[in-house]
């Protein structure tokens, strides 16, 4: 008979369990769309009984705000860190699937955090980040625990941008009387050039490419260019 091997299996405690469904369902989100999210697909992609998910989410509709809170988050620490805007270490979530590598150095300032940021907002690995706004924004109609994570998620971004605006200004990079505001206007223009991600983005993405970069560097006293790395 052939050994089993000698192997201590080690048992996950519940919050490690639960932390690693979430983290599934996040890639599947952010990869195939949330309507994918469900318990049985889950449970194949990490070799376990639907039961086990089950457990851990009776209401299948809370792994799906979960798992778009836990994907949007891991972007915006990708692609802004907390450090940019002088607000401490960011929480330690993994990056979301195609932005894994983005982190950027934990004391870069205002000026280089953003023009980091519009640079990897105009790559193609931005493309299913986009995809998974939309889609959150389309089935939060139907879907409250969702609608709720996405209003969370919408406005933890515009504090991000506001922040490392509001550092900007204190320290003289950026000219900017309301940092709300701006960062309302910059990521609405991001959020919109998106829009088009999943019908015609092939034949808008150019004149659209710098808009809100543009935006941006309007909104913050700067040159045209000033946001492009150098």
């Amino acid at each position: 008979m052939a050994s089993r091997g000698t192997g201590k299996q080690v048992r996950k405690s519940a919050a490690e369990r639960r932390r690693e469904i979430v983290a599934a369902a996040a890639r599947v989100g952010l990869e195939e769309g949330l309507e994918c999210v469900t318990r049985q697909r889950i449970a194949d992609g990490l070799g376990v009984q639907s039961g086990l998910i089950h457990h851990y989410f009776p209401v299948v509709e809370e792994l799906v705000a979960e798992a778009f809170a836990r994907a949007t988050t891991a972007e915006l620490d990708g692609l802004l860190p907390e450090a940019a805007a002088g607000a401490g270490a960011a929480d330690g979530s993994e990056p979301a699937a195609g932005l894994e590598g983005m982190a950027g150095p934990g004391g870069s300032g205002p000026l280089d955090a953003f023009r980091r940021f519009f640079t990897l907002i105009s790559g193609a690995e931005f493309d299913n980040v986009s995809k998974l706004w939309l889609n959150a924004r389309h089935l939060s109609r139907y879907r409250p625990a969702l609608h709720g994570q996405v209003v969370s998620q919408e406005l933890r971004w515009c504090h991000r941008i506001e922040q490392i605006i509001a550092r900007g200004v204190r320290e003289r990079e950026f000219r900017c009387e309301d940092p709300w505001a701006s960062a309302v206007r910059i990521l609405a223009v991001v959020d919109g050039a998106s829009a088009y991600i999943n019908t015609s983005a092939d034949r808008r993405t150019e004149p659209l490419a710098d808009l809100a970069r543009r935006l941006a560097e309007a909104e913050l006293g700067l040159a045209a260019g000033g946001l492009r790395l150098p």
